[in-house]
């Protein structure tokens, strides 16, 4: 048995023993009463009765060992031209004021806090903060619409704000701060306050009474020491999408997040103390959260800050510049990201002008990479590229070639083995594992391990229905997946209508929500349509009302726009068709699976239970690849 085989069998034979094991590592102010507590079963708590606050773990704690002038943080900004560092003293000192500004502006235990910034070290200290007061945070991305946020506003119910004037896109300045007032207008909850970071690039205009100055607030604030906190509190919250459009909220604990995230450094990332770890993704996502903000530095390690692209800021090679600057060992993206630069530089010209001889790995995740990518990337870069899967729910990798334990042969398409503490299957539709080579439900058998949602913020019922209703004592990952004869699994597509657009999950339900709504449109569905560069794109396919005579390319054209204004530019949306009716089954059911088989170019068997199959020619005209 080979040494990751053991450590995985140990996590499962006695999942106790083996977190009790991996917890040792961290510093709790109180022990666990037992390391899990499986009385509300299915629903499971781990190391309840101990008192942890992860913001001492991820800096106090280094800076007592004799690490306080090692750098903690570096933040790498090429749309601003801005390059700073922080070491582990000088970071645990502004979050020490940050905290105390939260302090003083009427936040305490329990409270949330949302977070709508962009990729500036502020965003890393308002999230340490919170944790270092036991605020929950909520960070929302900076992307995102007014009505998102507003719907976020409205879920989390925070006592304050925290944003900026402006987040800077190659080539434009998006102003954060009227997108943050029509949040609040359309919010029917009220904030207290919102404290925002002044940009030079854009300088927003506050409002008397509400909005305050983050600077000014943060010198004036007495530093804040560290709160004892329950292990099983929350930590975060964050937001992902639902099938209907309504966004869930996951929910993290402060212990179990801790140990798993420490953990994953060691065992998935080959990554620890004084190592440099950079993720390039964003801090409105679940990669930021684990692996730009609290793995990174729960491990001690370096973490880099991007406020940039993979292209365009200033070229493909941008991302080499960054590796060879910071000497970055351990480096994580989308897959998105490297189709764009493989687009732009396919032959790697640009990586003769750098150094990367101190890249040891690169992890891609967010989406299914396909195997031409990973091929083009190992023979770039020269080392192991990790293809690997987990969720926003789940919090860190649960199928990874585990490069801390034991590296494993890449298999280009495949996410390779189970982690350590999970426990993955996959399913027919009546609960029957299935054997090597069919496709079926992806789930994980419960107990989850540690780090993974505790729950949905006040939605117990909503995460029971979602995740835990389908397959009793599993967990329903809502992947379709294959299981080879090796044991590497391969994660094919959702087996629900979500799509995959460069790594962002969103939904077509929300997308389809905005079409209707249009006067003209009857009926409507969206599918995700197979996309080179972002993995997938939005497709609209719309029915108009009887009796509209207006142009068609107008109303397309306000379609586009009203998706853009709900959601943002995160999703893409930008194609819309008239279409004169629908595929449906005689029940009245979107064929919304067949139509991206048509719009994907692949052999289509027509459902038995169609309502009319000369449809799917009307519908295969108009979609042809």
């Amino acid at each position: 048995m080979s040494k990751l085989q053991q450590e995985h069998t140990r996590s499962l034979a006695d999942p106790e023993a083996f977190w009790a094991e991996q917890a040792q590592r961290l510093h709790w102010d109180q022990p666990w009463e037992r390391v899990l507590d499986a009385r509300d079963a299915p629903l499971y708590r781990w190391f309840p009765g101990a008192a942890f606050n992860t913001c001492y773990n991820a800096l106090d704690r280094h800076v007592e060992a004799g690490r306080g002038a090692q750098t903690a943080l570096i933040y790498d900004s090429p749309v601003t031209s801005t390059r700073q560092s922080f070491t582990y003293r000088e970071l645990l000192t502004r979050v020490e004021k940050t905290a105390g500004m939260l302090l003083a502006h009427g936040v305490r235990q329990g409270d949330r806090v949302v977070i709508y910034l962009p990729m500036v070290p502020e965003c890393a200290i308002a999230m340490l903060a919170c944790a270092r007061i036991g605020a929950v945070h909520c960070v929302v991305f900076g992307g995102f619409a007014a009505p998102e946020l507003a719907k976020r506003i409205d879920a989390a119910q925070p006592r304050l704000i925290l944003s900026a004037s402006c987040g800077i896109e190659p080539g434009r300045i998006v102003e954060y701060k009227p997108l943050l007032d029509q949040a609040l207008q359309q919010a029917a909850h009220k904030v207290d306050a919102c404290i925002v970071l002044q940009r030079s690039q854009c300088v927003a205009t506050l409002q008397a009474g509400r909005d305050h100055d983050w600077r000014q607030a943060e010198a004036a604030a007495t530093p804040a020491g560290c709160a004892r906190i329950k292990a099983t509190d929350p930590l975060y919250v964050l937001y992902t999408s639902g099938t209907t459009g309504k966004p869930k909220g996951v929910v993290r604990d402060h212990g179990g997040h801790a140990v798993a995230l420490l953990y994953s450094m060691r065992a998935v990332y080959d990554a620890g103390i004084g190592d440099v770890f950079w993720a390039a993704s964003d801090c409105g996502w679940v990669v930021g959260h684990s692996y730009i903000v609290y793995g990174p530095l729960l491990a001690g390690c370096t973490t880099v800050f991007y406020e940039g692209k993979p292209v365009g800021t200033p070229d493909a090679g941008a991302f080499w510049r960054v590796i060879s600057e910071y000497r970055v060992k351990a480096f994580f993206t989308a897959p998105t990201a490297f189709r764009a630069i493989k687009k732009e530089d396919p032959r790697g010209e640009l990586l003769a002008h750098y150094d990367l001889s101190c890249l040891k790995a690169l992890y891609l995740a967010g989406e299914r990479c396909d195997p031409d990518t990973v091929l083009w990337a190992q023979a770039m870069l020269k080392v192991p590229v990790v293809d690997h899967w987990w969720q926003t729910e789940l919090g860190w990798p649960a199928i990874a070639n585990c490069i801390g334990i034991e590296p494993q042969t890449v298999k280009p398409g495949s996410a390779s083995l189970p982690v350590p503490g999970f426990d993955l299957q996959v399913l027919d539709e009546s609960g029957a594992r299935l054997p090597a080579g069919d496709i079926g439900n992806l789930v994980i058998k419960l107990p989850l391990p540690p780090g993974t949602l505790a729950s949905l913020w006040n939605d117990e019922a909503g995460y029971r229905e979602n995740y835990l209703s389908r397959y009793p004592g599993y967990y329903l990952a809502g992947d379709a997946a294959i299981v080879d004869d090796d044991g590497y699994f391969w994660v094919m597509s959702r087996i629900d209508d979500l799509i995959n657009v460069a790594g962002h999950r969103l939904s077509t339900g929300a997308m389809e929500e905005i079409l209707s709504a249009h006067p003209d449109v009857a009926e409507c569905a969206v599918i995700g349509v197979a996309d080179a560069l972002k993995g997938q794109l939005p497709v609209g396919l719309v029915v108009l009302k009887s009796g509209v005579t207006r142009a068609h390319a107008d109303i397309t054209r306000e379609l586009i726009d009203n998706v853009r204004a709900s959601i943002g530019a995160v999703a893409a949306f930008k194609q819309a068709l008239i279409v004169p009716r629908l595929p449906k089954t005689r029940s009245g059911k979107v064929l919304r699976a067949t139509m991206r088989a048509i719009a994907d170019g692949r052999s289509v068997a027509v459902p038995a239970t169609i309502d009319d199959p000369k449809i799917l020619d009307e519908i295969a005209a108009l979609l042809k690849p």
